[in-house]
């Protein structure tokens, strides 16, 4: 089997979830989400991009409803002995499968938790399932309660994200010596996939995004590679990624003689990543990460270049985004705690002036405050 925690630790996780239920008076919850089944069961898959529900009932039970493909990956991977399977035929409508599984666990007239924030469940799905359950049972969204759970990481998990954070690493050391004036994006690209890959990582939770040019100001992925120029300015935000969780890193490397404003936006990238480490501390807002950010870049002149938001938390995620809850945004009251995984990214771009300069790295909350999982430095690497 292919399961990478010990079955008392994904007992303990569902020990837990079990618990957050009663706490708000629910007898199960619905899960579509496949970070919450891989972070329960240790269910792995991408099988959730159709119609998936894992039920978790108060009484511990688990029962899979899936299509035949996740039938055996299910068994492979997870703790799931009770699996469904929905057989996919024209006008079918697995939300009456779903109904039929939950009337065989009592589940009628009970207070059922759910979670409709899912990719896992598009709304077409998920009006399929409220149809299907109306007058059989209530629902509350409950997004929110397996990943309450899952911010804080048990010593399991955090050995997997520093081994995550390594990889990137490597996959930045990559990028640091590939990029050079005359340089093939795809080139770049490759080799950082592949320095994960080599060190028995995974795909991350999205695209790496790679631009140059002009393009170093987006801050997604886009179809299309070019080569460097002897002047150029490439921005790179990219994950290590080690069973399924994420250790990311962002930086803006810089070809041939270096335009004076963008090293001075590194300083201030560099003054602001130093603050906002400052400011995650345990016990604190994470809305004050934000502010620490934004006082910082504003007092320096950038306040029209900088983003709204400046980073977010990390774990076990699947596509299209590695992108956790929470994120550092202006007047976020959650309190960082000890064991609690960010990435805090420094982003300024310059549209009239078509310049960009980044600064990433994954932080870990400590008993403290925070410590780098990078063991690279911030400096600003430039390459004639």
């Amino acid at each position: 089997m292919a399961i990478h925690f010990s079955e008392s630790e994904l007992a303990g996780r569902r020990d837990r979830a079990i618990a957050a239920l009663a706490e708000r008076g629910l007898d199960g919850l619905l899960i579509f989400r496949q970070e919450s089944m891989f972070y329960l069961t240790g269910f792995d898959t991408f099988g959730y991009c159709f119609f998936q529900c894992l039920y978790l009932g108060a009484d511990g039970g688990l029962t899979l409803l899936t299509r035949a493909p996740d039938l055996r990956q299910a068994q492979h991977t997870s703790v799931i002995e009770d699996i469904r399977v929905w057989v996919d035929r024209e006008g079918k409508n697995p939300a009456d499968d779903l109904r039929e599984m939950l009337a065989g666990h009592g589940c009628a007239g009970r207070r059922l938790g759910i979670e409709y924030d899912a990719y896992g469940l598009t709304a077409q799905n998920g009006r399929r399932v409220d149809r299907a359950l109306d007058g059989f049972c209530t629902l509350e969204d409950a997004s929110d309660l397996v990943s309450r759970l899952r911010l804080v990481k048990s010593p399991a998990e955090l050995d997997y994200v520093r081994r995550a954070a390594a990889l990137a690493d490597d996959a930045l050391t990559q990028a640091n010596e590939l990029a050079r004036p005359g340089a093939f994006e795809g080139d770049i690209l490759a080799a950082m996939q592949g320095a994960v890959f080599r060190g028995g990582g995974d795909y991350p939770g999205n695209e790496f995004i790679i631009g140059s040019g002009a393009d170093a100001l987006l801050c997604r992925y886009f179809t299309g590679r070019r080569h460097l120029r002897d002047r150029d300015q490439l921005t790179l935000e990219f994950a290590g990624v080690y069973r399924r969780y994420h250790g990311a890193l962002m930086r803006t490397i810089l070809t041939g003689r270096p335009d004076p404003e963008q090293v001075a936006m590194h300083a201030a990238c560099v003054d602001a990543m130093q603050a906002c480490i400052a400011a995650l501390r345990p016990g604190r807002p994470i809305g004050e990460v934000f502010d620490a950010h934004a006082r910082v870049l504003d007092a320096a002149g950038y306040a029209d270049h900088r983003m709204n938001a400046c980073g977010y938390s990390l774990g076990t995620t699947f596509a299209p985004s590695w992108m956790d809850w929470p994120m550092f945004y202006a007047g976020n009251a959650v309190e960082a705690a000890p064991n609690m995984v960010f990435f805090i990214h420094i982003i300024l771009m310059d549209s009239a002036a078509a310049r960009a300069m980044t600064l990433g790295q994954t932080m870990l909350v400590t008993e403290q405050g925070c410590e780098p999982l990078s063991r690279l430095p911030l400096d600003l690497v430039v390459n004639a």
